[in-house]
């Protein structure tokens, strides 16, 4: 007995020694469900009814990112506030579109377009620098200052000319301003296409217009601007450019057909009476200041030609004019 008391603890000291101990469970291994054995599979869970959506799809589209013109395009150059982009019918529309509701100067006053445009971006801008560098500094020339842009036209799908079946107008792509005139703070206006505004100011335009803009069609271009003005920034190869514009000359202010007022120093004329072969002498002025007049003084010729020859005061009887018979035809046998 005291044996077998002795040798229990060496065994225990033999076997803890020994035998070697599993390693400690990692922090990744996956968990072991209850009931489920060592070295078996774990029990796929049934598949849920309604799938889990993708989480892009779940999630609103975020709009695109504005471009460079749209950042250039601030509140301190115009109000022209981001619009959707408009697509179709066919090509008409494009991306990155405005609404130009004003232009503001550099000394924070606004010029308003009337009514406001719909165009792209890069047009404008094209408006905007045209206002703001050159019309402005013209309005001030003039002692006054530029309140308003006469908008004819924007953006309209259509053909060119507004001819049915006609090539894609740029007005349709957005990308085009009809103006009529501008607007002075004085009460007029500079109407691009009326001849009484003053030829150096609608020159002014002109140059200035055709050096911002590619296309630029009013009076004299194709009969369809004659009232109006056609502005865009179409692109062209060799970057060429239209500008077809006629600045016609002012009306005369008398009308070269009516008759020259006559001079209060001319000699009364002789007028015809009711009776043929009577003349009656006009009483606007008095008779003593013709016979005051001295006699060696010719008469004028506007008097010489009032008064008729004598021997022309019957005029004779046109003749009639003989009336000559062809001559005999040589082939006249042959009737």
């Amino acid at each position: 007995m005291a044996l077998l008391l002795l040798a229990a603890p060496a065994q225990a000291y033999l076997t803890t020694s020994r035998v070697p101990l599993p390693k400690p469970r990692p922090a990744a291994a996956p968990g072991i469900e209850p009931g489920q054995k060592a070295g078996e599979e774990p029990a796929q869970s049934e598949p849920s009814a309604e799938p889990e959506k993708p989480a892009a799809e779940a999630r609103p589209p975020e709009p695109p990112p504005p471009s460079a013109c749209r950042l250039a395009l601030t509140d301190a150059v115009a109000i022209a506030p981001s619009i959707p982009d408009i697509k179709g019918p066919g090509a008409c529309g494009g991306p990155d579109m405005v609404r130009l509701e004003a232009v503001v100067l550099p000394d924070k006053t606004r010029v308003p377009l009337k009514p406001a445009g719909t165009m792209r971006c890069a047009m404008a801008t094209a408006v905007a620098e045209w206002i703001r560098s050159d019309m402005a500094p013209l309005a001030t020339s003039l002692g006054t200052k530029l309140v308003e842009l006469d908008n004819f036209d924007s953006f309209d799908c259509r053909g060119r000319n507004r001819i049915v079946g006609a090539k894609l107008s740029e007005h349709g792509r957005a990308n085009a301003l009809d103006v009529r005139g501008l607007k002075l703070a004085n009460g007029r206006s500079i109407a691009l296409t009326e001849r009484n505004t003053p030829r150096e100011q609608r020159e002014a335009v002109l140059h200035s217009v055709c050096t911002r803009f590619t296309t630029v069609l009013g009076p004299g271009s194709d009969g369809y601007h004659e009232d109006h003005v056609h502005l865009d920034i179409a692109e062209r190869r060799g970057n060429y450019r239209l500008c077809q514009w006629d600045v016609w000359d002012e009306w005369p202010r008398i009308a070269p057909l009516m008759p020259a007022l006559r001079p209060d120093e001319a000699p009364p004329r002789e007028v015809a009476e009711g009776k043929s072969g009577e003349a009656k002498t006009e009483t606007a002025k008095p008779t003593e200041s013709v016979a005051a007049q001295p006699a060696a003084a010719e008469p004028e010729p506007e008097a010489a030609e009032a008064e008729p020859p004598p021997e022309q005061s019957k005029p004779k009887p046109k003749s009639k004019p003989k009336k000559h018979r062809a001559p005999p035809s040589p082939f006249s046998f042959l009737r």
